[in-house]
């Protein structure tokens, strides 16, 4: 199994998006970086079930720091996910397991 990306690829805060095999179907993973910890998500918003990102691996943030979908405005918080703003208040983006092992970033399932 290949890591998604070199954690180096991925600058201290940013944004980043790799396409994956998740539970047999292609999908394409919103990655957060935070220091040495890298966190995930299914790049779909829960409003409309369309991608986040206004062009492939391009996203919105604004300037609380919130991950914003390029449809319909939604403001997801970067800790955790959760929609705090916009049409799906409340709702949450999928997350997906992945851990950092030697400056790779992997699903948390791979060896």
């Amino acid at each position: 199994m290949r890591p998604l990306i070199e954690l180096a690829q991925l600058d201290d805060g940013a944004l980043g998006e790799v396409q994956v095999h998740v539970e047999g179907h292609e999908q394409s993973l919103i990655l957060h970086r935070r220091g040495d910890a890298v966190q995930a998500w299914i790049n779909v918003c829960p409003h409309a079930g369309r991608r986040l990102d206004w062009a492939p691996g391009q996203f919105l943030k604004s300037s609380e720091g919130h991950l914003v979908c390029a449809v319909h405005g939604a403001a997801f918080g970067l800790g955790d996910g959760v929609c705090v703003a916009g049409p799906c208040r409340g709702d949450a983006l999928r997350p997906v397991a992945v851990k950092v092992r030697d400056g790779k970033v992997w699903l948390a399932a791979a060896g």
